[in-house]
């Protein structure tokens, strides 16, 4: 965790907007924060890293024209290859929380530093066949862990259970960590795309998950192997 001061953690929640009508998507992201999301998690893709292409810092700088930095938080999940070459124009298009995957950089603490340095959050993702050892080294130094519980680059995937053991590992070993996942036991941070997004009442779903996580917070504190 980047931060060494004692914290309390708190559920929020993070529309992925890919999965919203990209034909109006200033409009979709206006209606997700209205409906009290507390920030936007946007997914990007560079057809390396995974096979499917998404959109790059030009849209991120059109969204954020849209959405200024007091009103909405762009969390950027970054499924791409040597995420190094991306640091500078997302920090520049307004992005506010980069969040890179060990599995695509040869130096991760090099990756943790520029971030930083872009003036970012910083945080890093690990896939369903990366086992959550790879990450733990580099907790102290961010201010997130993804623990993906779908193979990263495609929708409609079955939740995979069995990632949950990875969570109850960064729970235990970090407390105060701010742990995000698409759902699952002791992360507090929610992405959701079509649960909120498709929903007829966004809010209704969003209060609803948020409320689930906030009544097992005090438990975590004594989770056990």
């Amino acid at each position: 965790m980047a931060s060494s001061q004692a914290r309390t953690i708190h559920c929020k929640i993070g529309p992925s907007i890919l999965n919203s009508n990209l034909a109006s998507l200033g409009d979709e992201c206006h209606r997700m924060m209205e409906e009290g999301a507390d920030y936007l998690h946007l997914d990007v893709m560079d057809g390396h890293f995974v096979p499917a292409i998404t959109f790059g810092h030009q849209m991120v700088q059109s969204l954020r024209k849209a959405l200024p930095k007091s009103k909405c938080w762009f969390d950027m999940h970054m499924m791409v290859q040597d995420p190094d070459r991306f640091i500078k124009d997302m920090a520049d298009a307004g992005a506010d929380q980069y969040v890179f995957h060990v599995e695509a950089t040869q130096d991760v603490d090099k990756t943790i530093r520029k971030v930083k340095e872009a003036g970012m959050k910083v945080g890093v993702a690990i896939k369903p066949k990366t086992p959550v050892e790879v990450v733990l080294p580099y907790v102290e130094h961010v201010d997130l862990v993804l623990v993906m519980t779908v193979e990263p680059g495609a929708g409609g995937q079955k939740f995979m259970d069995d990632m949950m053991p990875k969570v109850k590992t960064l729970r235990k070993r970090f407390a105060e960590l701010d742990i995000e996942v698409d759902g699952g036991a002791g992360a507090n941070l929610i992405v959701s795309g079509t649960a909120v997004v498709k929903s007829e009442s966004p809010r209704d779903v969003m209060v609803k998950m948020r409320e689930a996580v906030r009544v097992q917070i005090p438990n975590w504190k004594n989770i056990s192997s």
